[in-house]
């Protein structure tokens, strides 16, 4: 049950899947709200402290996400040939927008030299610095990308909806148990 088979997902592709889905929305929220945050708001610290701390996180379990995928067998897309290519094609959009989001988040956060602080339990090393406009251009990297992000997701559920409702195909099913396939 642990592990993907060609029929179905398995245990850690589905907690992954539905963690990183949380944190990924979650983290768009948070990221548009503190847009129109005060510099005397009490958030005005707190919440990107939050958000580079969740993001690191998450950046770590894509990471985590991708090795796993690559080590187990994916199930079998389901649909006609086109919908085969665009489910293909939307996971892959799906996963580099995810690492753009990430990377360049991450590239934001430490353009002035110093780490990232998670949660003041450990810091992520500044290891790109000082590129010219650094901060600038990762934030709007960061922004249109997260837009991207956040349209591309609602399509994915959408087709999962229309693969579930109307297909009638276990796409949904499988990605919320991971005896589907097994039986």
């Amino acid at each position: 049950m642990w592990r993907n088979t060609e029929k179905g997902w398995g245990l850690v592709s589905i907690l992954l899947h539905w963690i990183l889905a949380v944190l990924i929305v979650g983290l768009f929220v948070l990221g548009w709200w503190m847009t129109g945050l005060g510099y005397y708001d009490p958030w005005y610290n707190l919440g990107p402290w939050w958000h580079r701390s969740l993001g690191m996180l998450v950046l770590f379990a894509t990471l985590a996400r991708l090795a796993w995928r690559l080590v187990n067998p994916t199930p079998r897309a389901l649909g006609h040939r086109l919908e085969r290519l665009a489910a293909h094609l939307g996971h892959l959009a799906l996963y580099v927008l995810m690492l753009v989001v990430l990377v360049s988040g991450y590239l934001i956060s430490t353009a002035d030299g110093r780490g990232i602080s998670v949660f003041d339990a450990f810091s992520v090393p500044a290891l790109i610095t000082g590129l010219p406009n650094q901060e600038t251009l990762a934030g709007t990297i960061h922004w249109y990308a997260a837009l991207a992000l956040m349209v591309l997701a609602a399509g994915h559920a959408a087709a999962a909806l229309k693969h579930h409702l109307i297909d009638r195909h276990p796409v949904l099913t499988r990605m919320l148990d991971p005896r589907v396939g097994r039986r």
